[in-house]
Formats: C-alpha cells, structure tokens, sequence
C-alpha cells in the first residue's frame, strides 16, 4: 500500500478506502455499478466531451457507459493499472480502454488515460477529471473500417 504522508490525517484512512474502492470498481465498471457513497453528493465530473455536477448525473455516466458498451462492443474493458495517491488529497487511476465494436469490420478500440480525483478533507471525492491519450475525433475514427491497401 502507498504511503499517504501528503494526506491530512483525518483524510488518510478515507483515502485508504477510496484507492481500494477505485481498484475493486473500475476493472468492472463496463459490467456492474460502482460504488457511490466515496463520492460527494455535488461530485464534478469532467472529461475531453462532458462536463457533469453532482451524484445523480455521476450515476447516468456509468449507467451511460454500461448501456453503450453492451449495445455497441462484443466486449470491453477497462484495464486499470495504478491507483495511488499524487498529491496532497489526490489520488490517480492510470487506465485503457479496449474493446471490439459490433460491427462487420470488427474495429478495435483502444486508448490510454488517467482520472484524477480530488477528495475533501473527510476523505470524499468531490472532483473526477479524466485525461485521454488523444482527441474524442481520433478515438471515433476507430470505429470506422480499416483502408485496405492497394491492389488488395
């Protein structure tokens, strides 16, 4: 486990339990429901498309994603890497995102990222901000067929 000397002591227990309900959630967030009560009831979201206040809007995102990624993907992932604490009451989640598209051509999708998430003083996540390896443009554009080369 890492160490939390950034954290406040009040927050570093919370923080603890934050980083092990981030590890148990986010492999399977495609597949079942999160875990809600490590958020505040004001949480902000925001990645490189959406901007988001507040825990019944943070639910629809997951349900959002559960939804499409069953009727769009054969199968998808969530590959989470590293959770660890980065700042003084921030914790990081490095991920990827993979999966195949439904579809004749079979498209795999694939990019990295990373969610930083801010905790208040009592140890709860008032703010999810995600960063992407590249634009939402580039990662559409994976769901177009590939060119196939001349003379094929």
């Amino acid at each position: 486990m890492e160490e939390f000397t950034d954290f406040a002591p009040a927050c570093q227990k919370a923080a603890e339990q934050v980083i092990e309900t981030l590890w148990a959630d986010l492999p399977t967030l495609f597949e079942k429901d999160i875990t809600y009560d490590i958020y505040t009831s004001d949480i902000l979201f925001k990645d490189p498309v959406n901007q988001f206040k507040g825990k019944f809007n943070y639910r629809i995102i997951f349900w959002t994603l559960r939804f499409h990624g069953r009727l769009f993907f054969t199968e998808l992932f969530f590959d989470l890497h590293d959770v660890k604490p980065v700042a003084p009451e921030q914790i990081r989640a490095d991920w990827t995102v993979r999966g195949t598209l439904r579809l004749p051509w079979q498209t795999r999708l694939f990019f990295n990222g990373f969610s930083i998430y801010r905790l208040t003083p009592e140890g709860q996540i008032y703010e999810h901000i995600d960063t992407w390896d590249r634009s939402p443009g580039e990662i559409l554009r994976q769901f177009l067929p590939a060119k196939s080369s001349a003379g094929s």
